[in-house]
């Protein structure tokens, strides 16, 4: 299985965001990099693929699956599918929930089985979730150290409308689909679609 084992903060700065998108609560005191020349049209597109990639932890053959999947779907725009798809794996969902402080702790903690939707446990990150899903810490683990620690962390975390969080008892809901505006990922998802359709 391909990891992406670059430092989180290199990868931030090279692309121009804030860590935090990922959930890392690290900070650089570095600047990123000066853009010395013009970047072209094609580099524009690629960054804003790579910006994706990253914040959702997704290597280029799953990404491109999902794009493909999106530009299928009958309704909506081809770049807001793509992100709806991308928000609704299920480690981003743990995340998003604040049951995870970062998306790659989230995926840690779904491939340990420590995480069940609808009562049953799921060990696959990319797991598809939909409306009505409940996602919540296997039973045996809520009294652990680790998500008492986790809590603690995510205190004070927003979560977006289309989720209902209850941390208290680690668990939560999947009400609705994300909309555009739900979605605070800073991707310019037009770039993308660009890119693809060439």
């Amino acid at each position: 299985m391909a990891i992406d084992r670059t430092p989180v903060m290199k990868r931030a700065r090279s692309l121009g965001i804030e860590a935090a998108f990922t959930g890392s609560t690290k900070k650089s005191s570095k600047k990123p990099p000066m853009m010395r020349k013009k970047v072209s049209e094609y580099g524009l597109q690629m960054k804003e693929k790579q910006k994706a990639k990253f914040c959702y932890g997704v290597l280029e053959k799953q990404f491109r699956k999902y794009y493909d999947r999106a530009s299928k779907m009958r309704e909506g725009i081809t770049g807001e599918n793509l992100l709806m798809l991308l928000e609704m794996r299920l480690d981003n969902v743990v995340y998003r929930l604040g049951l995870a402080r970062t998306r790659r702790e989230a995926r840690q903690l779904v491939s340990h089985k420590l995480i069940t939707v609808n009562g049953k446990k799921v060990n696959i990150p990319s797991f598809h979730t939909k409306p009505g899903d409940n996602i919540a810490v296997s039973e045996s683990r809520k009294d652990s150290v680790r998500f008492k620690d986790i809590v603690a962390a995510t205190e004070g975390r927003r979560v977006e409308a289309w989720l209902s969080s209850d941390v208290k008892n680690l668990q939560g809901n999947i009400i609705s689909l994300p909309s555009r505006e739900q979605i605070d990922t800073p991707v310019n998802e037009t770039f993308i679609v660009e890119l693809y359709s060439k």
